[in-house]
């Protein structure tokens, strides 16, 4: 019997994506599966019912979740959802399973196989089911729209009449997926941008973007492709350094995050003090804490001398439509290693599958997610 994949409409306040596309339905389609949608579930993304051709789609969440062998989600499903599953359905989803133990619990009593995508091995064959990358591309471009309006200056350079604006001095902290794409899209805008990591192996990135690398003397280049924790002597130093480089920016974009943790503080309130007014600090790592002393998730914060403080939530479902179209690309990859001739075969033996399972057959096989549930 062909394996059933569904979606549902995402019910998190503000999540505008969706899981499945009819591009990628389409695709599950040709491989042998049967497709369920609740109705409306890609309209917040632009997607109608009518183009997911040859999808069965159903008047109810509930209805279609009875029905999954596989639920493919953007938000972790609730408690209600995992209720309404099977025993032993398969969901594949950005999980958080880090900030939910109730909700690793409830997939574990239900005997749910959970699949949280950002824990994904960061390897060279799951590029192409990076949901981090993939998302983390998306909040880098929006986090400079968001500077750019919010700014009291021009980006650009400007020669006019009344003589030549200087372009804005911007600088991206972080070159991940999202600061390297930050600092493409402030290029783009004119500024003068500078790019700053303590991996010392993104120099070269950030400078064949055509910005300045800024080096304050700090090395911590670590392993999986993130940094290592500063000793107390290291972060000083960097510290003192950042503050004094601080005070010529107009615009600052943090993107400084590790998933499954709390976001690294990387520019307290007196950095924040030291800087000019109307100066604008972007903080993409604000739902997790934040980069920047002050940081409020879904406010914009305004220090004493003038500084404006945005602490973004969920830049990618600002722009649902490539957003979703990457994420389901990404679950498709994923679901690709499994599914044959429709039915899903999940092979144990492959390091993807197995690293990024959460719950399996009653048991939790994420040994820091299990530490969790077990002393909370």
């Amino acid at each position: 019997m062909a394996t059933t994949v569904i979606a549902v409409r995402e019910t998190v306040p503000g999540e505008r994506r969706v899981a499945l596309t009819p591009e990628v339905a389409k695709k599950l389609k040709a491989r042998g599966a049967d497709l369920v949608i609740e109705q409306g579930a890609g309209q917040s993304a632009y997607f109608a019912d009518a183009a997911y051709a040859g999808v069965e789609v159903l008047g109810s969440a509930a209805a279609a979740l009875a029905r999954a062998d596989v639920l493919l989600k953007v938000q972790p499903p609730s408690l209600e959802e995992i209720a309404a599953l099977k025993e032993g359905a398969v969901v594949i989803a950005h999980l958080q399973p880090h900030l939910a133990p109730e909700r690793t619990k409830a997939l574990r009593d239900r005997r749910i196989t959970a699949f949280a995508m950002e824990l994904l091995p960061r390897t060279t064959r799951a590029q192409a089911m990076d949901v981090l990358s993939s998302q983390a591309a998306v909040a880098g471009y929006k986090a400079v729209l968001i500077a750019a309006e919010a700014a009291p200056k021009f980006f650009p350079m400007l020669t006019t009449a009344a003589g030549t604006i200087r372009p804005s001095k911007v600088l991206i902290v972080g070159a991940g997926v999202a600061g390297l794409q930050a600092i493409a899209t402030a290029r783009r805008l004119g500024a003068q941008v500078e790019g700053f990591d303590v991996r010392p192996e993104t120099k070269e990135q950030i400078e064949s973007l055509g910005a300045k690398f800024l080096d304050l003397g700090v090395s911590a280049a670590g392993s999986g492709g993130y940094a290592r924790e500063l000793t107390a002597e290291e972060r000083e130093q960097q510290q003192r350094a950042l503050a004094e480089q601080l005070k010529a920016f107009d615009v600052v974009v943090t993107t400084a995050a590790v998933p499954g943790r709390k976001a690294p503080r990387i520019i307290s309130a007196s950095m924040v003090a030291g800087m000019k007014s109307g100066a604008v600090i972007v903080d993409i790592a604000a739902e997790t804490g934040g980069n920047v002393e002050g940081t409020e998730a879904g406010r914009t914060v305004v220090s004493a001398n003038g500084v404006s403080i945005i602490g973004t939530v969920n830049l990618p479902a600002s722009a649902p439509v490539h957003a979703s179209e990457m994420y389901a690309r990404n679950l498709y990859n994923f679901l690709e290693l499994s599914l044959k001739d429709g039915v899903l075969a999940l092979d144990w033996d492959d390091e993807l599958i197995a690293k990024t399972c959460v719950t399996h057959a009653g048991e939790i096989r994420h040994e820091p997610t299990k530490a969790l549930v077990e002393t909370s």
